[in-house]
């Protein structure tokens, strides 16, 4: 990732902006190829067709996705429901159709001047009260950030670009 960086949380999103070297055809596949979306979030079957459905696999559950649109090599929208595994549910009262992560992903691709991407992901809909847990459950990658109180989602896509 190149010097610019960039992190908000609003009251019901994160937003993350960077610059990548690679270009946007390079960072399409990365979000858009399952094992290499894998290599940097989860096991998945995506299929970045509008109205497609996919899940990413995790050990407590799944999250159960649909595209909610898709222009190649410049946006990636869609559908965020987070599902405990049977038996797992953190508060056996709660409704899985009202789960605070049901929420949308967003990556907006532009090509910068140097042929490169600058690539923007808003992850938004967060129930207020889940936003700080959604913060930290969402921290998997470093990408080299000095500060600790800098949170960076699972959805920065630096480490798989290299197989991209």
């Amino acid at each position: 990732m190149t010097a610019k960086q960039h992190l908000d949380m609003a009251a019901d999103s994160i937003e993350f902006e960077c610059e990548l070297p690679e270009p946007p055809e390079k960072v399409w596949r990365a979000l858009t190829v399952p094992d290499l979306l894998a290599a940097w979030m989860m096991p998945n079957d995506i299929k970045p067709e509008i109205g497609g459905r996919f899940a990413f696999a995790k050990a407590d559950g799944q999250i159960e996705c649909e595209i909610l649109d898709a222009e190649p090599e410049r946006l990636l929208r869609y559908s965020w429901r987070e599902r405990p595994a049977p038996g797992n549910a953190a508060d056996p009262l709660a409704s899985p159709l009202n789960s605070p992560m049901d929420s949308i992903v967003t990556f907006t691709l532009d090509r910068t001047v140097l042929g490169g991407t600058h690539l923007r992901i808003v992850h938004d809909g967060f129930a207020r009260v889940a936003t700080p847990a959604v913060a930290g459950a969402g921290c998997r990658l470093s990408l080299n950030v000095h500060s600790p109180r800098q949170v960076i989602a699972a959805n920065t896509p630096r480490l798989s670009l290299r197989a991209a």
